[in-house]
């Protein structure tokens, strides 16, 4: 499971994502404050860092310089919005620069970006007789390739990040679709039906009452 260090002075937003990231798959450790992180970095290795500038003892650029020579990707999560700011960030040294607020969606497949280009992150996925390949997006069964549209292609994926976990259909849909599924959700059930049909995956794809699908 990969280690993600979060810096942010804000108790909900440290919180939801440290929640959210945790329910993607990821091992969180939280820190309010820099001097906290910088502690932390002492002591454990990290594969990816998400710095707010604005944190109190230890700014994020000052926290970035003492990370820089451990290796470890990172990414700025501000509210500093300016053109002025993102350069400035950038050329600092992360890799990635998302300004508050942000949808959750943009910043899980943002991580996965930094985290391919470090090598953390294998660019091929397996579930049961299918092989997954990020890169072209393709999955291939036992028969061959299979074709899956975009949406199911991304859904598939996502389950198979999370096999064995229940995952509630609203955030299925906020994560796949990027918006509130707002009571309906035929538009999901039928994407599972889909590939529940292509992939032949029967009872592995099970429907979850009250909640949503889980991939055993």
């Amino acid at each position: 499971m990969l280690e993600i260090l979060i810096v942010e002075d804000e108790k909900p937003i440290r919180e939801l994502l440290a929640m959210s990231l945790t329910k993607a798959g990821y091992h969180c450790t939280e820190a309010a404050d820099g001097l906290t992180a910088a502690n932390f970095l002492e002591n454990h290795t990290y594969d990816l860092a998400l710095l707010d500038i604005m944190v109190p003892k230890v700014n994020g650029y000052e926290l970035l310089e003492y990370i820089r020579p451990l290796g470890i990707p990172v990414i700025f999560l501000t509210a500093k919005n300016t053109v002025d700011d993102r350069v400035k960030g950038l050329l600092a040294g992360a890799e990635d620069y998302i300004v508050k607020p942000f949808a959750m969606a943009e910043l899980l497949a943002r991580m996965e970006v930094v985290l391919r280009r470090f090598h953390k992150v294998d660019s091929h996925l397996g579930y049961d007789d299918f092989e997954i390949d990020l890169d072209s997006r393709k999955v291939t069964g036992p028969e061959g390739e299979i074709a899956l549209t975009p949406k199911e292609f991304d859904l598939f994926v996502l389950l198979v990040r999370n096999r064995g976990v229940a995952l509630f259909r609203s955030r299925i849909f906020q994560i796949i679709w990027e918006t509130d599924l707002d009571g309906d959700s035929r538009t999901l059930d039928l994407h599972i039906q889909r590939i529940r049909k292509k992939l032949k995956l029967g009872e592995r794809l099970k429907t979850v009452y009250r909640i949503g699908y889980r991939l055993d």
